[in-house]
């Protein structure tokens, strides 16, 4: 008895400890356990109603039947209702066709049960007004997640493990191990289902719970706990790490708008390749912006590699973001849809078109006078009606394209006009122009009319050409 006893409070001290530390419960709060039956959702389940009235907080449970092992479903569903009203705890149940999920949404099983656990138990906190989620994660699975994270290969973040908090999921029990779980569930004298899929080792997580770890403990006998303690001194080097790298980043990025008569992306970021160089590790920072736009690990050694070597104009994608080397900076932006950038509007009269959903073009036809004053902002302009023919064309600018500049005599390709404005390859490539019913250009959009077109004294009709956002 006394020993049960001392396991008992042993194992509620050190709960109590490691949620104090890490300020994991709030006074007056309600939390809901995610109970699946087994023994560490069950022993989670009995600490903190023992911690219930010294915390201050109120416990319900949660359960998920997701249909996927028969006949143990419906036994840990029915487990899980007698404990619950054995405690007294509300208990929310909730059933899943897990694998109509997994068909549909094309992922694994696994992921389609974890999705819609997280999910039921997100919405089921909002509904109740719960403070967090209690998850029953332990130190083998932090020590374990670990070594999958080596195994498969991880940045300083993967030898956290697992985390005591992300977001609202919180993990009390993340200092005990599974033997001590064990332990304090016989101590009490209670019982707790097992999931015969845990008992063999074909999936990675339990391979290295059975076939790793014995070895491990070979070399010493402690090595669960020398990993976790290395985890928990990683996790607090990583704030010092992360304050560093917030710093870094900001050293060496800006945003920077894109020309707002584009339909190219609001904005896009700008690092400066040679602030990049002066940062103590400059591949890592450049592996710290570039990993949160989706480029790989080999991508980013990629770009790292070019800085001093790539070709202006260069692009390297990622699924969702493109990267481009500019003059001693790096771009990123959203990729563009294909279509919108081979995208051209024709115009047959006046009136007004629309072009995308953010840009709207006006075309007008009006007399000139004496006092006729042209316009002088980037969004309108005024051109000589009598030598355009309909229909105009609203298009982005193509290889070969050429004008003669406003006040110039000669005729010029748009690129070399657009790069000594110094413009970068997103811009560039958003950019659009104006062409008549012979395909000369009338208008760089945003930038400069054709010299041909120009208002004088002789004019008697005016083409206007307004953008409207």
């Amino acid at each position: 008895m006394e020993k049960s006893s001392a396991i008992i409070n042993s194992f509620v001290d050190r709960v109590r400890r490691f949620a104090s530390v890490h300020e994991l419960f709030v006074y007056g709060g309600k939390y809901i356990v995610a109970l699946s039956g087994g023994a560490d959702s069950v022993s989670l389940l009995f600490v903190l109603k023992h911690l219930e009235h010294e915390l201050g907080i109120g416990v319900e449970a949660a359960h998920c039947n997701f249909h996927l092992r028969g006949a143990e479903s419906v036994r840990d569903e029915e487990f899980c209702k007698q404990l619950c009203d054995r405690l007294s705890v509300p208990l929310h149940l909730i059933h899943f066709d897990t694998q109509a999920y997994a068909d549909l949404h094309r992922v694994s099983i696994e992921m389609a049960a974890r999705d819609l656990r997280y999910g039921y138990f997100e919405n089921l906190r909002r509904d109740i007004e719960a403070q967090d989620i209690c998850v029953a994660h332990h130190r083998d699975d932090s020590v374990e997640t670990v070594l999958l994270n080596l195994v498969r290969g991880t940045g300083l973040r993967g030898l956290r493990g697992i985390q005591p908090r992300n977001g609202n999921i919180i993990r009390p029990l993340l200092s005990l191990s599974r033997e001590d779980i064990v332990q304090y569930l016989d101590a009490l004298g209670e019982s707790y289902v097992t999931d015969s899929t845990n008992l063999h080792n074909d999936v990675k997580r339990n391979k290295i719970r059975l076939d790793v770890m014995p070895l491990l403990r070979e070399l010493n006998p402690s090595v669960s706990q020398s990993i976790f303690e290395s985890s928990l001194r990683v996790g607090e080097a990583l704030k010092v790490f992360d304050e560093a790298m917030k710093r870094s980043i900001a050293d060496v990025t800006a945003t920077s708008p894109s020309h707002h008569l584009t339909i190219s992306p609001p904005h896009h970021l700008v690092i400066s390749v040679e602030r990049l160089k002066k940062q103590p590790s400059p591949e890592y920072t450049l592996h710290e912006i570039l990993s949160s736009y989706g480029f790989t690990s080999a991508q980013i050694e990629q770009i790292y590699g070019s800085l001093d070597t790539c070709s202006a104009g260069k692009i390297i994608a990622s699924d969702s973001h493109e990267l481009a080397f500019d003059r001693g900076s790096l771009l990123v932006q959203p990729r563009t849809n294909v279509a919108d950038s081979a995208r051209s509007m024709r115009i047959p009269e006046t009136g007004t078109y629309v072009f995308s959903n953010s840009l709207k073009i006006k075309v007008a036809a009006e007399d000139c006078g004496d006092d006729y004053v042209p316009s002088r902002a980037a969004d309108c302009v005024c051109l000589d009606a009598s030598d355009i023919k309909f229909p105009l064309t609203l298009r982005h600018i193509e290889q070969g394209d050429r004008f003669v500049p406003f006040g110039m005599n000669g005729m010029k390709l748009v690129s070399d006009y657009l790069t000594d404005r110094k413009k970068n390859v997103f811009e560039k490539r958003a950019q659009l122009v104006v062409t008549d019913a012979q395909q000369r250009i009338v208008w760089l959009v945003g930038e400069r009319t054709d010299n041909r077109f120009r208002i004088s004294k002789e004019t008697s009709k005016a083409l206007r050409l307004t953008l409207l956002q």
